[in-house]
C-alpha cells in the first residue's frame, strides 16, 4: 500500500487561485526526492498528503483507507518545515509528547520514544533539553516525533533548510537507512539533497509534475554535454526550462 492523491484541487481561501487543480500523485517505494521552485505547491503536496489539509475537489488515501481515517493519521507522518525547540522538554520527553498527542497511552509513548530516536541514532542526547540540541539534531528529533507511532509514509517539508554540509550529510544518510522500513517523500529546491540515496525524483512547477520516476530517468533530461558533477542541476534546470 502506498499515498495516493487523485485529481486533488486544493486553494488556499475561496477567493485565492487554486494552487493545485485536478492534481494526481502516487508515491513510490523508497526515498523520493520532491523538487520545485518556491510556490510550485510542494508543501500543499505534503499538507494534503499528511491530511493536515483536505483537498475541495478530489480524495487522499492510503492504499484503500481515507484520509479522514484514524487509521491513515496513524500510517502517514509528516515533519513541518520549522521544528521548535520545547524549553525544559527532553528530546525523549518531546517525541513521547508527539506520541501521546497522536492517541499513544502515556506509557506506550514513552517506551516508543526511546525506540524513535534509536532510529535516528540520537540514544545519546535522549535526556538533552531540546533548546540545547543543534540544528541538525532538533531536525532528527523532529523525525522520531513523525515516526514515534510506527507510521509507514514519512514526510518532510524541507528537512535540511538551515543545516550546514555536514548535517546535512548526516541527515541524508539517515533517511538512506529509514528506507528499508518506510517510504519517505522529502520536499526541497535544492537539488544538492538528491544525493546518491534518492531512489525517485518528481519535480513539480506551478503545481503541476513536470516529471515522476526513477533518479536516473531524471538525471537523463541533462544535456549530453553536462559535467558528471553537475547532472542534477542541469536536470531540473532543462526540465523548469520548458515548462517556462
Amino acid at each position: 500500500m502506498t499515498l495516493e492523491l487523485s485529481s486533488c484541487t486544493y486553494a488556499y481561501g475561496r477567493r485565492k487561485a487554486a494552487v493545485l487543480t485536478d492534481f494526481s500523485y502516487r508515491l513510490p517505494p523508497g526515498l523520493t526526492v520532491l523538487l520545485g521552485p518556491n510556490g510550485a505547491g510542494k508543501s500543499t503536496v505534503l499538507k494534503l498528503g499528511a491530511s493536515v489539509a483536505r483537498p475541495h475537489r478530489g480524495d487522499v488515501r492510503f492504499g484503500t483507507t481515507p484520509s479522514t481515517a484514524k487509521a491513515f493519521r496513524k500510517a502517514v507522518a509528516w515533519m513541518p518545515q520549522d521544528i521548535v525547540a520545547m524549553p525544559g522538554m527532553t528530546a525523549r520527553e518531546y517525541v513521547a509528547y508527539a506520541g501521546w498527542l497522536k492517541g499513544m497511552s502515556r506509557a506506550d509513548a514513552w517506551c516508543r520514544a526511546r525506540r524513535a530516536l534509536a532510529r535516528v541514532e540520537l540514544t545519546d542526547r535522549s535526556d538533552s533539553r531540546t533548546n540545547d540540541l543543534s540544528g541538525g539534531q532538533l531536525r532528527r528529533v523532529g523525525v522520531a516525533a513523525a515516526l514515534v507511532h510506527d507510521a509507514q509514509i514519512l514526510l518532510l517539508d524541507e528537512p535540511t533548510a538551515g543545516m550546514d554540509p555536514r548535517q546535512r550529510r548526516v541527515f541524508r544518510d539517515l533517511l538512506g537507512r529509514l528506507t528499508d522500513e518506510v517510504s519517505v517523500l522529502m520536499s526541497t529546491h535544492d537539488v544538492a539533497d538528491l544525493a546518491e540515496e534518492a531512489d525517485h525524483v518528481t519535480v513539480l512547477a506551478g503545481g503541476r509534475v513536470l516529471h515522476s520516476g526513477t533518479t536516473d530517468t531524471f538525471l537523463a533530461h541533462a544535456p549530453q554535454d553536462t559535467p558528471p558533477g553537475r547532472l542534477a542541476e542541469a536536470a531540473y534546470t532543462e526540465l523548469l526550462g520548458r515548462y517556462e
